[in-house]
């Protein structure tokens, strides 16, 4: 059954509309599994009834016209226990209803498994024969392995649209939606989707309509006549070093761009509208389909060739093309992988939010869009982005989600948004020159998080008073080599003469995990887990060495530098560190032959190890400051940039708010001062728990600090505490969260909450 799983699975691969994919399961796994019956029964959740949608066996012409309840009959049975249910004599069964007209009364054997897609049941898989039948454990395993395949592509269907609930051949049209990935830069926008592909991916290309016909065709025929020389080119230059058979590939290829072959069927579709790129895309993707879908060995490798072909020919479209790509007003840029490049051919004033199917909220773009101030929602996996172009997007940077054809209503909904943030932004300008302080006078440092030059004026612009965190990493990720301990001590100098004398707290370099280096990469089955922070530059010293020397000439004659140390995660660690860093402050003394102060040294604390040993560590260095995205991550098992469990990632879990308190009174303990620079000081409503745990610090993107300094202002060291006597002894997030929020509501600082919109219903435009 194994060969029949694989062949039905790459068969679905190729299908683009759900019906299609309904028919082919049904049939298949009928065959697959030598019986008489196989039906799909999809759930409509406005009714939660289970509709009859495909079947091979019984009668087709009741297809979308009978349903069950989710408590009625065998197939309500299943879906509400959420398990198979393998019955030799169905008819006999309590639960077994007649449904009139199907024909499913004389069939007794009855498999039923739930297709389920994350925790919600969206149908019922069944096969079911005459005669008493208990399917075995074999066929009840396949059945179920179907169900979780099948499940995806219907969840896919219904979240986007982009599979027609009629058929492939049926107008498809993209529908309201939306779409969940991780926030890359807080804010909300509303604009116009412009999706940009990388060269050559055939996958990547977007659906876009041709100004002129007759231009695009003689423009792919212009393409197709430079890759045929290509490879007659190529034919020629291999000729001697190729056998005879070999060398009939570059025949074949040729015979496949005759213009009565794959040229034919592109020219069709650019004669009916389609843009050149799209129309080589669409053509050589279905028979890449075909091919692979094929059980000859053989056949199924020319997949290969042809996927080669339409390559070449993609890429003389992408390289001669001249139309200049049109940026309107309030661009959303879409991609499967933006890139800073990108980024920089958009005009600023036009840029108003990035979608990025891949990344992570630490990639290179996202960097740059929270320099920015750019909204940004990264890794939005099920996202049909090439559907996108020139729809109306609705971009939510706080929640990282991506509505796309909104209703009125939510359209109308989220302006309201903007516009209130707009007047919140102009209202904060008279908190610029007025000190992090709650109303009986509690003082609290409100910092920034930089990595660019990019951020410095907007930080100073907002009153930070100095930089709890700068990723020193961020220099070395936008070059093509290590960077020189001279263009080192240059960039430092600049951060550190911009806000001096405030404090500038550099940590030193922090890669691996989900920030790689294109020259140092480090492949690793679990990186988060691997090599990476403190652990790389430890393994190797040479770099470790070039960067704290560029730091500390940096600091001459200035004095406002802190180092910080990343992923420490045992005393030994901190003290290896320590030694090259002492060794490499004398080595700049005796060279430079003057004296050099020694700057502040911390340590991050972002595993649970760190936790359990921050009063060790706090015994060895100055100052203590909490990772919490990365704490929170290792505390809770949650990849933070993985939005499949994005849910469950929540810095007020009880268990994360016990680790924060435990560091901030062990630091203390030791007369070190404590700081955060994590998502959560950013966050207004965690503002009055950290400041009653006792952080001295908060270190933020310069977008929220205005907030959180409106709600330390507007409340009291001793409500401060109150408040976090009682989420201290609560058991669940949700509860703090309300807690919170009633009393933010009640001071007045509601506004500066990331807006959280309850779900409405979302209709196509």
């Amino acid at each position: 059954m194994l060969e029949s799983l694989r062949r039905i699975v790459q068969e679905l691969n190729g299908i683009r509309g759900l019906q299609q994919v309904l028919d082919t399961i049904a049939t298949r796994v009928r065959d697959a599994v030598g019986t008489e019956v196989c039906s799909v029964y999809l759930r409509d959740q406005k009714t939660d009834r289970y509709f009859f949608m495909a079947t091979e066996g019984l009668n087709r012409d009741f297809i979308g016209k009978i349903s069950v309840g989710s408590h009625e009959g065998l197939v309500g049975q299943v879906a509400r226990r959420e398990e198979p249910i393998n019955l030799q004599d169905a008819i006999a069964d309590p639960h077994f209803i007649y449904l009139p007209g199907i024909g499913e009364e004389e069939y007794k054997g009855f498999l039923g498994v739930p297709i389920i897609h994350q925790r919600t049941v969206l149908g019922v898989l069944v096969v079911q024969q005459k005669t008493q039948r208990r399917f075995d454990e074999d066929e009840e395993a396949f059945l179920v392995t179907i169900s979780a395949q099948l499940a995806g592509v219907i969840a896919h269907a219904q979240l986007t649209g982009s599979i027609s609930l009629l058929s492939e051949d049926e107008d498809e049209k993209l529908v309201g939606g939306k779409f969940v990935g991780v926030s890359g830069s807080a804010g909300v926008s509303i604009g116009t989707g412009v999706v940009v592909t990388p060269t050559a991916d055939l996958y990547a290309v977007p659906d876009r309509s041709s100004s002129n016909i007759e231009l695009e065709l003689k423009f792919f025929t212009q393409c197709l006549a430079a890759v045929r020389k290509d490879i007659e080119e190529l034919s020629s230059k291999l000729a001697s070093r190729l056998a005879r058979e070999e060398q009939a590939l570059f025949d074949v290829y040729l015979s496949m761009l005759d213009d009565h072959a794959l040229p034919l069927e592109v020219r069709e579709r650019i004669e009916q509208g389609q843009w050149a790129q799209g129309a080589v895309s669409q053509v050589i993707r279905a028979h890449v389909d075909t091919f692979e879908s094929m059980n000859d060995p053989y056949l199924k490798e020319r997949a290969t060739d042809v996927k080669d072909l339409g390559r070449r020919v993609l890429a003389y479209l992408q390289l001669t093309d001249d139309e200049e790509l049109i940026y309107p007003d309030q661009t959303i840029l879409i991609g499967e992988e933006l890139t800073a490049s990108m980024l920089a051919e958009v005009p600023p004033e036009k840029l108003a939010g990035l979608v990025s199917v891949r990344g992570s909220a630490n990639s290179h773009v996202a960097i740059f869009a929270r320099s920015l101030g750019i909204p940004t929602v990264m890794g939005v996996q099920d996202l049909p982005f090439t559907k996108l172009e020139g729809r109306e997007i609705i971009l939510d940077g706080y929640n990282g989600h991506v509505h796309y054809n909104p209703s009125e209503e939510l359209h109308n909904r989220f302006k309201a948004i903007i516009e209130e943030e707009s007047q919140l932004i102009k209202g904060f300008e008279v908190l610029k020159d007025l000190p992090g302080e709650t109303t009986d006078k509690h003082r609290i440092g409100l910092w920034v998080n930089t990595g660019l030059m990019a951020d410095v004026m907007r930080s100073l612009d907002r009153g930070a008073e100095g930089v709890g965190l700068f990723r020193s990493e961020v220099p070395f990720l936008l070059r093509e080599r290590f960077p020189s301990e001279e263009e080192q001590r240059a960039i430092y100098r600049e951060q550190l003469e911009a806000f001096a004398p405030r404090k500038v707290t550099m940590r030193t370099l922090d890669v691996g995990g989900d920030k790689s280096l294109s020259y140092f990469p480090i492949v690793e089955e679990n990186p988060f887990l691997g090599w990476r922070g403190i652990r790389v530059t430890l393994d190797h010293p040479e770099i470790f060495l070039v960067q704290v020397r560029a730091m500390l000439k940096a600091n001459q004659g200035l004095n406002n530098l802190r180092i910080m140390l990343p992923m420490i995660s045992s005393v030994m660690e901190l003290e290896e560190a320590l030694e090259l860093l002492y060794r490499a402050h004398d080595e700049l003394i005796e060279e430079l032959g003057v004296e050099l102060e020694l700057p502040e040294i911390g340590v991050m604390i972002e595993v649970p190890a760190a936790v359990y040993q921050a009063r060790e560590l706090a015994k060895r260095v100055n100052f203590l400051s909490v990772g919490s995205n990365d704490l929170t991550q290792y505390l809770l098992a949650v990849d933070r940039n993985n939005s499949r469990v994005a849910s469950i990632f929540d810095p007020f879990h009880p268990a994360v708010l016990q680790a924060l308190q435990k560091v901030a009174d062990d630091a203390h303990a030791e007369g070190q001062q404590v700081s955060i620079c994590g998502e959560l000081a950013g966050n207004p409503l965690a503002s009055p728990l950290l400041i009653a745990m006792g952080y001295d610090v908060l270190s933020m993107s310069a977008t929220n600090l205005p907030k959180v300094k409106s709600v330390v202002r507007s409340l009291s060291y001793k409500q401060c505490q109150a408040l976090l006597k009682q989420a201290m002894q609560m058991d669940n997030s949700r509860e703090i969260r309300e807690l919170l929020e009633q009393v933010l509501t009640e001071v007045g600082a509601h506004r500066m909450l990331n807006p959280v919109l309850d779900d409405v219903q979302i209709t196509a435009v």
